[in-house]
């Protein structure tokens, strides 16, 4: 049976290279894929890149899924940062999902509560700290690293983490042989 897989991006502004390469590297290990946002229609990324949004933030539903990932860029706290979706990575944690984010969305994770006493990365920049700051003011313990597991959570820190992250969730989806 097929890994299902949610991915929440921003309506607007999402990073591009953080939907579309994990989403092809899920598709071709045999995962179908749902595309979450809050609101239907066509989500635009920050490149211009176009994203067919299949459910709303609304009415995702947890348990009907195998893991759930945000997806950064400059439109991800814009949209996402609020508490349906932090209620959404409470309920994944609480299930079992695995649970990702990568670029600035780990910050969703941290203002959900879910990262406390946990290890993750986040995106900075030489002008932008403010990830780092946040993540460990909510309790987490930064790591200046591509990619961060942490149990059943997975950060990547930027767009250049996005195959890696990609790789990563598909090997924590994938049963290990007794």
């Amino acid at each position: 049976m097929p890994k299902k897989i949610a991915m929440l991006i921003a309506f607007r502004n999402f990073r591009d290279e953080e939907y579309f390469i994990p989403k092809s590297i899920f598709f071709r290990a045999g995962a179908k894929i749902i595309t979450v946002s809050a609101e239907k229609g066509t989500a635009i990324g920050v490149e211009g890149g176009e994203a067919r949004v299949d459910i709303l933030l609304d009415d995702l539903r947890v348990s009907d899924f195998d893991a759930i990932v945000f997806i950064g860029g400059e439109g991800a706290l814009k949209n996402l940062d609020n508490e349906k979706s932090y209620e959404i990575a409470r309920k994944a944690i609480e299930t079992g999902k695995i649970l990702g984010a990568i670029c600035i969305s780990p910050v969703i994770l941290a203002n959900a509560g879910v990262l406390k006493g946990k290890k993750a990365t986040v995106w900075s920049g030489p002008l932008n700290r403010g990830g780092i700051k946040l993540l460990k003011q909510e309790g987490a313990i930064y790591q200046d690293e591509l990619i961060v597991v942490d149990g059943k959570i997975i950060t990547g820190n930027g767009p250049l983490a996005a195959k890696k992250f990609a790789q990563t969730i598909i090997e924590a989806l994938t049963p290990t042989p007794n």
